[in-house]
């Protein structure tokens, strides 16, 4: 399996570690729970170190990459960050993605661990269609930390004079941090107020540590994928290989905000989701309770309220901390996808009663 470059740092911290998409992993440290709640209410802090990353830079990195994504790049101005996916011809999701607009032609792409290899073959194969573009894979080159929490702010203003709160959603700044240059990005994948920090691999021990630390007095915890997936959850985020994947397309998935049809470029898969789109979709991405102890997990079937006619599958379930109740995301049929419908989830061989609820299921509380 691959590593990190924080795996003794896990492994000192006594991390339960695990294979995830081949990649040594810590799925946990003190318990999925207690470091579920420090994300929600103080802070935790991730390795992502995983992630892949990939240069684009040339005169034509603008048009290749809306060529690439479904997203409108055009209308990132520099230091910004833009949530999009890239998808085959026939509609289905290659990956979803973050592009960084670092500068005029300049661009940073964090794709998803497991997809590095895929999305880097899929990435070259559209690049020969746009010559003089320069494109890296880069990830082995990166570190990625993200500092999750409501009190991620305050803990990152011990390390660095930077004025943290000009930094806005979706934005980011490259700066030097502990004596190193790296991007500061103010995004993350929990629903909370958070900050991932890319940085050359070799120090990612020195900020590991530092901001573990620095967070101290604040109650910070280092955090597993158990956590991360979670939290995750809680916010219905789609996970590739479960609300995504290549046999799904984006207008299916809820992610319609992303894809701009209307955008001059033309891009990979653009055709087959206009008539996805003028067809309406056939299934639904909702949220769900379930009314009982039982937890759905992917691929359990989800029926309708007398448990008779399947209706859909459950793409991700858990036992939510911060609600105290089973949840899960699943695929249904359209007309069973408005809150409040009754549904049944089959977990083994017993029928567990469900209720379509509003999205996300957890709610930040307002300041």
């Amino acid at each position: 399996m691959k590593r990190t470059p924080l795996y003794q740092s896990h492994v000192d911290l006594g991390a339960r570690m695990v294979d995830f998409g081949g990649w040594n992993m810590p799925v946990q440290y003190t318990g999925l729970s207690q470091e579920h709640a420090a994300v929600r209410t103080q802070a935790g802090l991730f390795d992502v170190s995983h992630m892949g990353e990939v240069l684009v830079e040339g005169e034509k990195a603008e048009d290749f990459l809306n060529h690439l994504v479904t997203n409108n790049v055009s209308r990132l101005v520099d230091g910004q960050a833009q949530y999009t996916v890239m998808c085959y011809e026939n509609g289905g999701v290659v990956d979803d993605l973050l592009v960084y607009k670092r500068g005029p032609n300049r661009y940073l792409l964090c794709i998803n661990a497991g997809n590095i290899e895929k999305d880097w073959a899929w990435i070259e194969s559209q690049g020969k269609k746009f010559p003089g573009l320069t494109l890296k894979n880069v990830s082995d080159e990166y570190c990625q930390i993200a500092l999750q929490g409501p009190l991620s702010e305050k803990i990152l203003a011990t390390l660095t004079s930077y004025n943290l709160p000009s930094l806005k959603y979706y934005h980011f700044a490259e700066i030097e941090f502990l004596g190193e240059k790296v991007i500061l990005s103010r995004t993350g994948y929990t629903g909370e107020d958070g900050f991932e920090i890319y940085a050359p691999a070799r120090h990612a021990t020195r900020i590991w540590n530092d901001l573990l630390n620095a967070g101290k007095p604040f109650g910070v915890l280092p955090c597993g994928l158990g956590a991360r997936d979670t939290l995750r959850t809680e916010m219905k985020f789609p996970l590739y290989g479960h609300e995504i994947d290549a046999e799904t397309n984006p207008l299916e998935a809820g992610l319609g905000w992303v894809v701009k049809l209307d955008k001059a470029a033309s891009f990979a898969g653009k055709a087959e989701l206009e008539k996805a789109k003028a067809a309406g979709p056939k299934r639904a991405l909702v949220g769900l309770k379930v009314l009982d102890r039982g937890i759905g997990r992917q691929g359990y079937e989800v029926f309708d309220e007398e448990g008779k006619n399947s209706v859909g599958k459950i793409t991700s379930g858990t036992l939510s901390p911060s609600l105290g109740y089973p949840i899960a995301i699943a695929y249904v049929a359209q007309d069973k996808k408005a809150p409040g419908t009754k549904l049944k989830v089959q977990i083994r061989d017993r029928m567990y009663p469900a209720e379509v609820v509003p999205t996300p299921f957890y709610k930040r509380p307002q300041a």
